[in-house]
């Protein structure tokens, strides 16, 4: 093991990679701005709904998350050009994170996958080429990395599509219906809007998303498949990011590909200057024992998260429980009718609640199927009401619909949501489960 993980190889693969990262972060980071995104998620909400245990974390105040955004922009360029590249990458990744964190409005997979990504690129070695770094310390450049760099990112990537592909193993995406219903958003597209309501393209969109998913990492490594599902690759991901505009991420995943590919390749490509490294030296640091051991802790905990909803009462995608964090992407459709009824605890009297006082369209939606975020709404309202210096039970009365089925109570009406604690590891009572 010590010598197919710590054998080094031509970093080329690497180096090209660090430089796409580092644009791909500026170009999200500014995408933020000038989209509107900072504005819509950030600015204009009275709060944001934090992931819990992390209501600690808010915007700053005003227009400062324009400039926050703009210093993750400012580190993005310098990842990219490897300036100050293990501070530069390690700041994206803290701050990037704190605002990943303190909003579920906007959760993404995609956006997981970067934060991840952003802490794992601190511990590799990918300014030791065409890096500033090294035009200010020559000592630094090296040709070379050790296996496990290129392994490390295979392995990721392979356990991400598998749960991806897995996921989208049950009828509503198999008889197409998911599909369909993602598709009528996107009548509108021209040239290629009637196609997508078409029942054969669902099909083909749906089992196509489950073979892509479930095979691509094994084609790319075999040589003989690498060049088609390279080219599946490119189509594929430019589909989804024309279709569902989902930034960056399908740009980050060709860029992947360079770890797939010849490092020869890949340096006659990008870096013609650059001496190819073929001696294959193994060299073992130090701490390999307690560096493996490290590897394995992150891959279990890898594994185990988008395992964990098998351990809650009831299904996934009515409860939630356990769908974040374990790469289940654009799988269903939840639309709800939620009202929050406000019980004055000295007067039994009811107080109208209007969710256009409290929350933007976009939270609404969320405060009206997730059940986690009625939650944290409730727990909001019963806060507010007390710094007025009134006491209130809070109830609601939420029906759902999944991929267009009937409706369904989703929260039992009779809890008071105010006084009920967050479970972690269990299934939330309150939390209905379907007949």
């Amino acid at each position: 093991m010590h010598k197919f993980l710590f054998k080094h190889i031509d970093n080329s693969g690497l180096i090209v990679f660090r430089m796409v990262f580092g644009l791909l972060c500026f170009l999200e980071a500014v995408g933020a701005i000038f989209t509107g995104w900072i504005r819509r998620t950030l600015i204009e909400p009275e709060f944001t709904f934090s992931f819990i245990g992390f209501e600690w974390l808010q915007p700053l105040p005003g227009d400062w998350m324009y400039a926050y955004y703009a210093v993750m922009g400012i580190f993005g360029l310098f990842i990219m050009l490897g300036y100050k590249y293990r501070l530069s990458v390690l700041m994206f990744a803290v701050m990037w994170t704190a605002t990943y964190l303190m909003q579920k409005s906007s959760y993404n997979n995609h956006y997981y996958l970067l934060m991840l990504l952003s802490f794992l690129m601190v511990f590799f070695p990918a300014n030791r080429y065409a890096s500033i770094d090294v035009k200010l310390n020559p000592a630094l450049k090296s040709n070379s990395m050790p296996s496990w760099c290129k392994w490390f990112f295979v392995l990721q990537l392979f356990i991400l599509y598998t749960y991806a592909s897995a996921a989208k193993f049950y009828p509503d995406w198999l008889d197409g219906s998911v599909m369909e219903i993602l598709m009528k958003s996107k009548a509108n597209f021209y040239v290629v809007g009637d196609l997508l309501q078409q029942k054969t393209v669902h099909y083909i969109l749906a089992y196509g998303g489950i073979l892509f998913d479930g095979l691509i990492i094994p084609l790319l490594l075999i040589k003989r498949t690498r060049k088609y599902a390279f080219f599946a690759s490119i189509f594929f991901h430019l589909f989804n990011s024309f279709i569902f505009h989902i930034g960056i991420f399908p740009y980050m995943s060709l860029a992947f590909s360079l770890f797939f590919f010849d490092p020869k390749t890949i340096k006659n490509i990008f870096l013609k200057q650059k001496v190819y490294y073929d001696a294959d030296a193994i060299i073992t640091p130090k701490h390999s024992t307690l560096l493996l051991s490290i590897f394995s802790i992150y891959f279990i905990v890898q594994i185990a998260l988008p395992l964990r909803h098998h351990f809650f009462k009831g299904d996934v995608l009515w409860t939630e429980e356990g769908h974040r964090l374990s790469w289940r992407m654009m799988l269903r459709a939840k639309s709800g009718r939620t009202t929050y009824k406000v019980i004055n605890t000295e007067t039994n009297q009811a107080i109208p609640i209007k969710l256009n006082d409290y929350l933007t369209k976009k939270q609404q939606r969320g405060a009206s199927t997730k059940p986690d975020i009625i939650w944290q709404f409730s727990q909001h309202l019963k806060q507010d009401f007390a710094k007025k210096g009134i006491s209130v039970n809070v109830y609601v009365n939420s029906f759902v619909r999944v991929n267009g089925k009937p409706s369904k109570q989703l929260i039992d009406p009779k809890v008071d949501l105010g006084k009920e604690k967050w479970h972690h590891f269990k299934h939330n009572d309150w939390i209905l489960l379907p007949n």
